[in-house]
């Protein structure tokens, strides 16, 4: 199994990291299937950007069912040798006005959803005895932030989760990665307030909002043949914010 035969699955793919992951990896070989939950188009346009290597799939990774059915559309299209974890929300506010029903959404859709295509892609890559898994994070879960509890223990359980995971399934030449971004310009981070922004920016050395094809490469590093010794890793890609 190579790339130019391997399938790529990203949830969340229709927009932010997610479609930039899908271009990338669209652009390394991989036929990509673009996971979207309700944003069809969106989907489709990210599939037809990457030069008839992509294809739309509905996938909402709260429901089991719905996962279940894209991982067997990807294995139908071919061996599934890359899982990317894009999918999430933000359900921010201080905690003493999160409500339960906030908290659990973002549980349910940034850690659980993890859990379910995670473990949905790894029997046909325990068949094959190749797999790479990369879930993307935050700088948030390594240096937690003003009312974004719920968002950091998503993301810092998903650190745990792929540790966990990737001790599991070394030996099998599957490897659990985690991609942890600072701050990225994207459709989520934009109905952030002016002022939001800027501190977040300000907390980089850098200074600067990191772009989603920064994010992207390396996606692309770690579902390469050349990251195949690394597994259990965080890879922050976030100008420094996590120092």
């Amino acid at each position: 199994m190579d790339a130019h035969t391997r399938v790529a699955l990203v949830t969340g793919g229709s927009g932010g990291i997610g479609a930039a992951a899908c271009r990338t990896l669209a652009a390394d070989g991989h036929h990509v299937l673009v996971g979207y939950r309700s944003d069809a188009e969106a989907a489709e346009k990210v599939a037809a950007d990457c030069a008839g290597r992509a294809e739309p799939v509905h996938l909402d990774v709260t429901d089991g069912d719905s996962v279940t059915a894209a991982v067997t559309r990807a294995t139908e299209t071919g061996p599934l040798g890359v899982v990317v974890n894009s999918a999430g929300i933000a359900e921010d506010d201080l905690l003493l006005r999160l409500d339960e029903e906030r908290f659990d959404r973002t549980i349910a859709v940034n850690l659980r959803g993890t859990y379910l295509v995670s473990r949905a892609a790894l029997r046909p890559m325990l068949r094959a005895r190749f797999g790479r898994i990369i879930n993307v994070s935050s700088v948030v879960a390594l240096r937690g932030n003003v009312a974004q509890s719920a968002y950091a223990a998503s993301k810092s359980g998903l650190i745990g989760f792929t540790k966990s995971l990737a001790r599991e399934v070394a030996r099998k030449q599957i490897t659990a990665n985690v991609v942890a971004p600072g701050f990225v310009a994207t459709a989520m981070t934009d109905a952030l307030g002016d002022d939001v922004r800027k501190a977040l920016i300000g907390q980089a050395p850098m200074s600067r909002a990191v772009e989603a094809d920064e994010v992207a490469a390396a996606v692309s590093f770690l579902a390469s043949d050349a990251a195949g010794a690394i597994t259990g890793a965080v890879l922050p890609v976030d100008g420094g914010a996590g120092m």
